[in-house]
């Protein structure tokens, strides 16, 4: 089975069971990884000409999805959120839609995702950064699993040039994160396949090969021997027999176990990196948003 880049839609827990997230959690925060937000006195939230429109409301006709429930101002230009841009962020117009024909208001979390994705977005094209179909498409198979964007689509409820717009822009942020950090979150190892329940204790050569196969620079693999000792590999392992040929379960389990650690330890590194320079970008931003649901 092919690794899971570790920054990456689909990821998987310390056990190496994998875990999806669902398409609307990706929409909704294509910016790749939590970030703290804008400097206070650049966001605003309510206490404007925005929020008259939509105080006290939990819905709006169709008439109203083009109203502006956000502004944001970044490089001295002044953009809108509508209704419909917060909506269609994170579901189609059709699954809010109720049975009087009105569509289910978003909430001020909603909106701000919008307006921080937007100026994401110009900076990554500022960049120079593009997505080309087959990109695209090799994407949506590492972070979602399948390429088929139709199939995507009905999963999630979107439309298909919805689940096309909101893939294109996580690898875009995907490809401006790996542009601009200087720490690789590299790639999260694969988990050992666990044994039959009455062959746990038995020593294999797949077992063998899969330790050999994290060890890296601690390995010399033309005299089967550690090439040095003062690693972490070493380190867990300087007490067990094992060969290249013959390991046991518990044994990779222990390899393994290292493995993960270094990329979490990478992956944590490169979340703070990323984390630092979104909030650079976003603390030179204005948002204003209406007084929306919770």
């Amino acid at each position: 089975m092919a690794n899971k880049q570790g920054d990456k839609g689909a990821h998987k827990s310390a056990s190496g069971s994998p875990k999806q997230l669902a398409m609307p959690v990706v929409a909704a925060a294509v910016v790749v990884a939590l970030v703290v937000g804008v400097l206070l006195g650049h966001f605003v939230l309510g206490g404007s000409a925005l929020s008259a429109s939509f105080s006290g409301k939990t819905s709006v006709s169709e008439g109203d999805l083009d109203q502006v429930i956000a502004t944001y101002t970044y490089k001295g230009k002044t953009e809108n959120v509508t209704v419909r841009d917060a909506i269609e962020s994170q579901s189609s117009l059709d699954a809010v839609k109720d049975s009087d024909g009105n569509y289910t208001l978003p909430n001020a979390d909603s909106a701000l995702a919008v307006a921080r994705n937007k100026i994401l977005a110009q900076v990554a094209s500022d960049e120079g950064i593009t997505v080309s179909d087959d990109e695209l498409g090799s994407y949506a198979e590492q972070i979602l699993g399948s390429s088929d964007i139709s199939s995507i689509a009905s999963q999630y409820g979107l439309t298909e040039d919805q689940a096309k717009d909101v893939i294109r822009q996580s690898a875009a942020m995907y490809k401006l994160k790996q542009q601009v950090c200087s720490t690789d979150a590299g790639t999260m190892p694969e988990a050992p396949a666990a044994p039959a329940e009455d062959d746990q204790d038995a020593a294999t050569a797949d077992y063998g090969a899969y330790i050999v196969g994290l060890l890296g620079d601690e390995w010399d693999s033309s005299s089967n021997t550690w090439a040095r000792t003062d690693g972490p590999y070493y380190e867990a392992l300087k007490d067990e027999t094992w060969t290249p040929d013959s390991a046991t379960y518990a044994q990779a389990q222990i390899a393994y176990s290292v493995a993960y650690q270094q990329y979490a330890q990478q992956a944590s590194s490169s979340s703070t990196e990323w984390t630092n320079y979104v909030n650079g970008i976003l603390s030179s931003a204005s948002i204003q948003i209406a007084t929306l649901g919770a």
